[in-house]
């Protein structure tokens, strides 16, 4: 289908003629794209009937390359960091004509014309254009698909993302530096990537936009996933990778709303994606099977192993990466919920992977708490082979999420607590990690116990249980949990050695502290109550 993108000085001529056979796909069907494709290197046929597309050498976010362009609709609320860093506008217009003019020398562009929200009434026009049917498949995944009725009365998008991965960034323009750069216009709703062919960019850029646009009209927006029982009421499950989020979260007795990008405006819950993004490394039937089972016809792999000869996919291949990942409509979930929308939700759950193994498995948590808890985004990482790393290495991440925040993390605290008292949630901190010992003693919290948990929660069997708190963290623990040993919910309890306990955990609580001092400034009174008090014996 052709279609005029000369509005943009995307015309398919150069300075020296115009290209012979080009071609404008707008939204082009999946058997398109798969035979446009499967014509060109780098792309195969899995066995199961997905598209297999390769992205190296980049096979993960640039997050140290990509810059935010400031200006006078910016300047004064964006969270200027490590997270969003400035780039003048005349930069991001030289790094614009780059992209427009590589655009300009391809014979085949794709435009993927889509929603981001599934509530109208905050979602927002997004149009793709690149030159990789890889990035066009999975757009048309993760985006949400209009019906021909709203395609065609589409008009001019909202935001309008620039992919020209292919070709590098010249690191001579100010405030580049490297052949990678991802820029994002919120002045001219515009996002330019050049130097990575990760599709990823293209996702997380949108989350960042609506990061920015909706909590400014009292819209929480939110890095989890969310799912809903028969009789309406919905969880949210915050996390970061190696949690158990995606695991948790997909229940055969539930109805997923989605996996990854949510908003919760004053009607309730709605998904911002059109799909799922899931890893697959070690992805297994048996582990995952609605996540494997999702994986056909329509489904991006990316950057996975196959056999050469029967392009059977080895999912424990990580040769080229370990980032191995897979983009799927979320109509691939047999138990997906369409629309994706819910109503304010009953629990929240925040699932952390403590491997110094002194947080308990299940916390009920005051709104102070919640918010502490949100901003810090704690999790734990085991130690690794590096020389020298002999015990757990701590994860904080503010809001689940930091890498796509736009705002200052304490905005979304504060709209989360203040949705929280309005709708009466639930919130609750469950620990997937280690007990009875830090990682290297303990052992990890088995599945079992740690699924009976969330089932106790969603079930309303803790909402009147009785409570003890522990004396460092100050988090409230159930003395019971229905097929859970008791002996597991008291982590002091189930260490051998309890003055290493408490050495343990003041440690731990001295990290949270020492942590949260960045974000302290901007905290309410009631944020900062919440915090642990370092050098209490939890006896």
């Amino acid at each position: 289908m052709s279609f005029d993108l000369s509005q943009y000085g995307i015309t398919g001529e150069t300075t020296n003629h115009s290209i012979v056979g080009y071609h404008i796909h707008r939204n082009p069907s999946v058997a398109k794209l798969y035979s446009i494709a499967l014509q060109r290197d780098r792309y195969k046929l899995a066995g199961n009937g997905a598209l297999m597309a390769f992205s190296a050498p980049r096979t993960g976010r640039s997050p140290k390359d990509k810059r935010i362009v400031e200006e006078e609709t910016t300047k004064a609320d964006m969270w200027w960091g490590e997270v969003n860093i400035p780039i003048s506008e005349d930069s991001f217009e030289l790094n614009k004509q780059t992209a427009v003019n590589y655009l300009n020398c391809r014979d085949h562009i794709y435009v993927i014309d889509g929603f981001a929200g599934w509530d109208p009434a905050h979602r927002i026009k997004v149009r793709i254009i690149c030159t990789r049917a890889y990035h066009a498949l999975f757009m048309r995944n993760m985006l949400i698909r209009p019906t021909e009725e709203e395609l065609a009365d589409f008009g001019d998008p909202d935001w309008v993302v620039f992919n020209a991965g292919q070709m590098p960034a010249i690191p001579q323009i100010e405030g580049v530096g490297t052949r990678t750069s991802v820029n994002v216009n919120f002045k001219t709703q515009e996002m330019v990537i050049l130097g990575t062919e990760y599709a990823g960019e293209m996702k997380k850029g949108v989350f960042g936009v609506l990061n920015y646009v909706l909590p400014r009209k009292g819209v929480l927006s939110m890095h989890c996933s969310a799912n809903e029982g028969a009789d309406g009421d919905v969880a949210l499950f915050f996390g970061l990778s190696g949690t158990g989020k995606t695991t948790l979260s997909a229940d055969p007795k539930r109805a997923l709303i989605g996996d990854d990008e949510h908003g919760w405006s004053d009607t309730g819950v709605f998904n911002f994606e059109g799909g799922c993004y899931a890893k697959t490394i070690n992805l297994s039937r048996e582990g995952e099977p609605e996540i494997y089972d999702a994986i056909r016809f329509g489904a991006i792999l990316e950057n996975v192993g196959y056999d050469p000869e029967t392009l059977e996919v080895d999912y424990t291949d990580v040769s080229i990466t370990q980032n191995t990942r897979c983009s799927y409509p979320i109509e691939h979930i047999d138990n997906a919920k369409i629309p994706c929308v819910g109503g304010h939700p009953k629990n929240i759950i925040f699932l952390t992977c403590d491997a110094f193994g002194v947080l308990p498995p299940v916390s009920r948590l005051t709104p102070g708490q919640a918010m502490y808890q949100f901003i810090s985004g704690y999790t734990a990482k085991v130690a690794g082979t590096e020389m020298g790393v002999t015990e757990p290495i701590p994860n904080f991440s503010a809001c689940y999420g930091a890498a796509f925040l736009s705002l200052h993390p304490t905005v979304y605290a504060e709209l989360l607590a203040e949705k929280i008292r309005e709708h009466g949630a639930n919130v609750w901190l469950v620990n997937t990690g280690w007990t009875g010992g830090a990682y290297g003693v303990g052992h990890r919290c088995e599945l079992k116990y740690t699924r009976a948990i969330i089932d106790a929660i969603l079930a309303g069997d803790l909402e009147d249980a009785e409570y003890r708190t522990d004396e460092i963290f100050g988090l409230a623990f159930p003395t019971a949990v229905p097929n859970v040993p008791s002996s597991v919910l008291n982590p002091r309890d189930a260490w051998a050695d309890p003055a290493a306990y408490d050495e343990t955990a003041n440690k731990l609580a001295g990290m949270f502290v020492k942590n949260f001092e960045s974000f302290a400034d901007q905290a309410s009174e009631e944020i900062l109550s919440a915090a642990p008090k370092v050098g209490t014996t939890a006896g």
